[in-house]
């Protein structure tokens, strides 16, 4: 199979990445045995790189949406591998086929609470529904037959993104104790999420002026997790929007800060956070 051309990165750096995904790919097992996760070059109608599952069992189209990863290169491909990490499935970078890859309405629920909602839906929002189809849907048709099969590959999914979750170790530790001093910080973002604050938020006359905060998931270098935000200091005539003169963080920027203090600490999942505020960064 012909490796595609990468839109937007040069050469060199296509060759890094297509040497990176055969190693991550070494030790998976063949495609033509246990099939394949796909990540598909962005195209006109979806700017964004996605994941899709190649079976080879289906004898008609065999290949299924799973969800849209990111515009990025690097951050699409990091996503999906951390995804399939422990799933014997080797992993390919692909361009949209649009006989392969259109639906054909044959992964559609026909019945139950979720009428109408595609498998890959149900696989994000219900995966024991999804489940159920799988193993216990009973098919009356030969349509049925192969929807319950379609079920049954996502399901596969589903079982690679719980051993992922199973052998996750816990990440990190908190930071220290509410309240107390942290210095000499350095971090690197995992998340950025745009909202408006509701305290400062004005209309003047007809206009209405959006302060907007970023809300920083970040990693230190011990893989310890961090939070906090950081607040626009000037408005916005949009809402959700940065103004030019504001920085705008990124995914896997660094960030340096000089001190701190621990706002409080939580635990999600297996997940240690610790909340930062008074934040300044070094000059």
């Amino acid at each position: 199979m012909t490796n595609p051309l990468i839109p937007g990165i040069t050469a060199a750096e296509q060759d890094v990445l297509y040497q990176k995904l055969n190693e991550y790919n070494q030790k998976k097992a063949s495609f033509k045995e246990v099939g394949a996760y796909l990540v598909v070059l962005p195209r006109a109608d979806c700017p964004r790189y996605s994941l899709w599952i190649y079976s080879p069992l289906p004898e008609r189209q065999s290949i299924f949406y799973i969800f849209d990863l990111s515009e990025d290169i690097h951050e699409a491909l990091r996503m999906a591998s951390t995804l399939c990490y422990y799933s014997p499935r080797p992993l390919s970078l692909v361009e949209y086929n649009a006989k392969r890859m259109q639906n054909k309405g044959d992964d559609i629920i026909s019945f139950g609470k979720y009428h109408g909602h595609y498998l890959h839906e149900i696989l994000r929002i219900d995966p024991g529904y999804l489940t159920w189809i799988a193993f216990k849907f009973t098919p009356r048709i030969p349509k049925q037959e192969r929807f319950a099969h379609i079920a049954r590959i996502y399901h596969s999914v589903y079982i690679d993104i719980l051993q992922r979750k199973a052998k996750q170790p816990p990440a990190g530790r908190f930071l220290g104790k509410e309240g107390e001093k942290v210095t000499d910080l350095t971090l690197t973002v995992l998340s950025v999420r745009l909202e408006d604050d509701p305290y400062k938020t004005q209309v003047r006359g007809t206009t209405p002026y959006f302060y907007v905060r970023q809300i920083l998931r970040l990693k230190d270098t011990s893989g310890n997790l961090v939070t906090f935000r950081v607040n626009s200091r000037t408005a916005s005539r949009h809402s959700c929007q940065l103004p030019a003169v504001e920085h705008a963080y990124r995914t896997d920027e660094t960030v340096h800060i000089a001190s701190a203090r621990i706002a409080g600490t939580y635990t999600i999942g297996k997940n240690k956070w610790t909340r930062l505020n008074y934040v300044k960064f070094h000059p």
